[in-house]
């Protein structure tokens, strides 16, 4: 089985960029009703993955200097990211997929020049998984 079976490609995927102010990935993520969002830089490259915790982790360490009515004045980039979301490469086997699903819930997808190009969430693959599941029992 191809990762690439799995993916939702990037045109489908709510993603920011590290220039994006705090507000606009508040925003973003609000909008969509996510609580991580992947992070790419001015390239198109994965940079990691910001949480909803590590955007109030960063606005309660700034002693009220960021709130919400002035989160445009802060940029995502100087956000430190607490979890290390990691990616695959598409010519990854799904034994890099599976295992790195088992501690993310969805998994970021790169090139060959680590520009991001989808994700796998976890549930697809356990959709897949089920389906196996749900033949083997049949045909016992």
């Amino acid at each position: 089985m191809n990762i690439a079976f799995f993916l939702l490609p990037k045109l489908e995927v709510a993603f920011v960029t590290s220039d994006s102010t705090l507000r606009q990935t508040l925003e973003r993520m609000e909008y969509h009703r996510f609580t991580a969002i992947p992070v790419l830089d001015a390239k198109g490259k994965y940079v990691g993955t910001v949480t909803e915790g590590d955007l109030l982790w960063h606005m309660k360490n700034s002693n009220g200097k960021i709130t919400f009515e002035n989160a445009s004045k802060f940029y995502l980039k100087d956000v430190p990211l607490r979890l290390d979301i990691k990616p695959v490469l598409i010519e990854s086997n799904m034994e890099d997929l599976i295992n790195l699903a088992k501690v993310q819930n969805f998994v970021p997808v790169v090139d060959d020049m680590e520009h991001f190009i989808g994700l796998v969430r976890r549930s697809q693959i356990i959709e897949y998984c089920e389906q196996f599941v749900s033949r083997e029992s049949l045909q016992s």
